[in-house]
């Protein structure tokens, strides 16, 4: 095991107990974000799934449980939660996590995050839905956060580099 593996299970467990003694927003955010860190860095496709249902039961929970969440931490616990979900897609290629995803983020896209977009035009992609993907990437693309980088680099969206239109908008960014 790893030292960087024996650090994260060691704050899991010490996030597991602050939890046992009262959760918050902020604590479900670390204790999924642990969780997900593992998923990355194991090599077994039971310990992944494990781990990122775990993730996905404390993000849920957390947006459902707390009464009066600031929108701050509401947008950043649905937009780990569609990570968690689209994670779920890399390992098990079932496009349902995709719409998951999406039906997630849809109803805060108006919240202009651009995490938000990157997330509903990664599930579109990964759907096959070039008008939604586009659509997405655009707007993605307008935001103060966005990531020429990982947008090229980012395997699911490799298919649409011969795109006229993913060029063009690449190209745009560049200048």
């Amino acid at each position: 095991m790893s030292e960087d593996t024996r650090n994260i299970i060691e704050r899991i467990g010490e996030t597991d107990q602050l939890y046992l003694t009262g959760n918050t927003p902020d604590l479900a955010l670390e204790r999924a974000a642990l969780r997900l860190e593992l998923v990355v860095l194991s090599h077994l496709r039971q310990e992944q799934i494990h781990f990122l249902q775990e993730a996905i039961v404390i993000l849920e929970h957390a947006r459902v449980e707390s009464a009066e969440i600031p929108m701050r931490v509401y947008l950043e616990l649905s937009i780990q939660l569609a990570k968690a979900y689209m994670l779920y897609f890399e390992i098990s290629r079932e496009p349902h996590f995709a719409l998951i995803t999406q039906q997630i983020l849809k109803p805060l896209s108006q919240h202009q995050h651009s995490d938000i977009y990157f997330y509903l035009a990664y599930a579109s992609v990964c759907k096959n839905e070039t008008a939604l993907t586009r659509h997405w990437l655009n707007k993605y693309s307008k935001s103060p956060d966005f990531d020429l980088e990982l947008l090229q680099m980012h395997a699911s969206f490799k298919a649409l580099h011969q795109d006229a239109w993913f060029k063009q908008l690449l190209q745009s960014k560049l200048h």
